[in-house]
């Protein structure tokens, strides 16, 4: 058998110990429960004098017939129990909106994952010089106003001079009405989202790489196990936490969307780009207050259920 070493990739941190910190004892998890709680003071305190009420009070909206000429006289409304609820449950526009939300989620959601990993394994192992430039120019997307990033991409996605569609043409592609087509307005709106978010996911993989211990993979190496096995039986598995973090976060900025389609598509071409979060907005435009509180409390069971479900399947076993 080689015995030969394989040296860590260039400025890629000490990996090399095998071993975790031992476990906290009781005393010790007592201290560190402390710590937190100390910590995530300020944010509690905020949030219980400036957000409960609130909260609260959009709950018990939810359950009554509130509008806007309603707002001089708060108390002269009418509660009618479940009935907004049932309301946004039989509504076509709610159900396709959701249906369009689902789509945005269950495409956006692993194409920006898979982008994110992509690039931080190859900032980890692949890329060496400019290691610094490259970063910097992926997470840029993430700290550009995303209303200034919708208004390039709507001239990018233009039907007949939008640059993605000169391009195809050189190839002798036609391209479509990105933004005017039903077909291609939310696999058009996936893209661009996918693109301006995996920064961020890309950062947070970056750090769980460089977490995994590297004497596994060169162990894995000495016994030829090859790049894409090393991957899958050793990084994986260790970047499972990193992963279920990142999933859960970007699941729920996605089932909120409203900025990409608000700003280049207003929801159409016939409703095929409208989310939840932007009829939820309409509503609340409309004056339909107790209605659309209804749909918000709505959008925030659906984020509790998809978050759940990937707990379950993403947590560690132990």
């Amino acid at each position: 058998m080689s015995t030969t070493q394989h040296a860590p990739s260039p400025g890629a941190t000490d990996r090399t110990g095998g071993g975790g910190a031992a476990a906290p004892t009781g005393r010790g998890r007592l201290r560190q429960g402390r710590a937190a709680w100390v910590l995530a003071l300020p944010f509690c305190l905020l949030f219980l004098t400036f957000t409960m009420w609130p909260v609260i009070q959009s709950l018990f909206m939810s359950f009554t017939d509130t509008r806007a000429r309603d707002l001089r006289h708060p108390f002269a409304v009418d509660v009618i129990g479940l009935d907004n609820y049932v309301k946004a449950l039989t509504d076509p526009t709610f159900l396709h909106a959701a249906r369009n939300t689902a789509y945005f989620v269950v495409v956006g959601v692993p194409l920006t994952l898979a982008v994110a990993l992509a690039a931080a394994v190859a900032l980890d192992r692949g890329i060496s010089r400019l290691r610094a430039v490259f970063r910097l120019g992926f997470y840029m997307p993430v700290i550009t106003s995303i209303v200034a990033v919708a208004v390039v991409w709507r001239f990018l996605l233009q039907g007949e001079y939008g640059l993605i569609n000169t391009v195809l043409g050189w190839f002798g592609i036609q391209g479509p009405n990105w933004l005017g087509d039903p077909h291609w307005s939310m696999p058009a709106l996936i893209l661009m989202a996918s693109w301006r978010n995996f920064g961020t996911a890309m950062i947070i993989f970056l750090a769980g790489l460089q977490a995994v211990p590297w004497s596994l993979h060169e162990a894995a190496a000495i016994d030829g196990a090859g790049a894409w096995q090393r991957f899958r039986h050793i990084t994986l598995p260790l970047l499972r936490p990193t992963l279920l973090f990142v999933s859960v976060t970007t699941a729920i900025g996605y089932l909120q969307f409203f900025e990409e389609p608000f700003v280049m598509t207003s929801g159409g071409p016939l409703n095929s780009t409208i989310s939840l979060s932007m009829y939820t907005y309409k509503q609340f435009g409309f004056g339909n207050y107790g209605y659309a509180a209804s749909m918000s409390y709505l959008i925030f069971v659906i984020i509790a259920v998809v978050t759940a479900l990937q707990f379950r399947l993403l947590r560690e076993n132990t």
